[in-house]
């Protein structure tokens, strides 16, 4: 008899592609993990790792076992889902993790309309990036993600994870007051190629965005400075460090000293932004009520 435990930690090991890191997600120690994995492989009758350079893969027997973990822990989560449903009541603590303009724009509404109507559902908030929050989700770190799309994320058709879409926004082009196009109505993307570029470091699924809607206009962005942080995008544009392109939502609130937004020309940078959590938890009586209450925030957030 496979222990579904094992099929989790096979799981984590297969997203992180080591030993190590997959025991530092699951709060195990890697030794614990090597034993689980070697028990796994016992009751199996397969080997299921192979050494891959500093790290591991999963040899063809486990592949076939990794696709029938997807179906089983999500057949868990289902049952969960059932049990607290029918314990009744929609009550206890979820942890969902977001990125700040998500926090600030969606999530903190879903507070409020939460405490109106599940009292009983507490909500602890992480500031995750898109694709850190999607990890947590999988490792049992969050119940909840807000991510945004990027290359690399998960596909809609994960067998891990259940998404619902939210909204979608475009990137804004900011520039110095003073620069040449500050003057124009749109910008094309093609007119910023020798331009010095502000924007997120590698890894935050927005630069992703950004890299992507420049390589579509034909050029790679020479990145000169970069900030996780969209205030400090905006403020080093308006200084003349550089052009940056920003999600339209990150702009509200932020003052734009010397500085001036342009919508782009064309085929333009887009966020989309989804909800996700893992696989059959999705009618969970607690998890139910704060996707209804994320998409009902998302539908309100202004549209200019």
């Amino acid at each position: 008899m496979i222990d579904p435990r094992r099929l989790r930690i096979l799981r984590a090991v297969a997203d992180h592609r080591t030993v190590t890191a997959a025991a530092a997600a699951l709060y195990l120690t890697p030794s614990a993990v090597s034993q689980q994995l070697a028990a796994l492989e016992q009751e199996t009758g397969h080997a299921l790792l192979t050494r891959s350079g500093r790290g591991v893969r999963l040899t063809a027997p486990g592949e076939i076992l990794l696709t029938h973990a997807h179906e089983v822990l999500a057949q868990l989560e289902r049952a969960e889902a059932e049990l607290a449903a029918y314990a009744g009541g929609a009550a206890g603590e979820l942890t969902v993790a977001a990125f700040a303009t998500g926090i600030a724009e969606v999530l903190a509404p879903v507070v409020t309309l939460l405490a109106d109507r599940h009292p009983g559902i507490r909500l602890r908030v992480r500031d995750a990036e898109g694709d850190e929050s999607l990890r947590l989700v999988l490792d049992g770190g969050a119940d909840v993600a807000l991510a945004v799309e990027y290359r690399g994320a998960p596909r809609e058709d994960d067998q891990r994870l259940a998404r619902v879409p939210l909204y979608a926004e475009p990137f804004d082009a900011v520039l110095r007051a003073s620069h040449p196009l500050a003057g124009e109505p749109h910008i094309r993307l093609e007119a910023l190629a020798d331009s010095d570029w502000v924007g997120p470091y590698p890894g935050n699924p927005c630069h992703d965005v950004m890299v992507l809607a420049c390589e579509l206009a034909g050029f790679q962005p020479r990145l000169a400075h970069s900030s996780d942080d969209f205030r400090a995008v905006v403020a080093l544009a308006g200084a003349g460090a550089g052009v940056a392109l920003v999600p339209r939502s990150a702009l509200r609130g932020i003052e734009l000293k010397d500085t001036v937004v342009r919508p782009v020309e064309g085929r333009t940078a887009t966020r989309r932004v989804f909800a996700a959590v893992r696989r059959g938890s999705e009618e969970h009586p607690l998890i139910r009520p704060v996707l209804d209450a994320l998409k009902e925030a998302a539908g309100r957030l202004p549209t200019d």
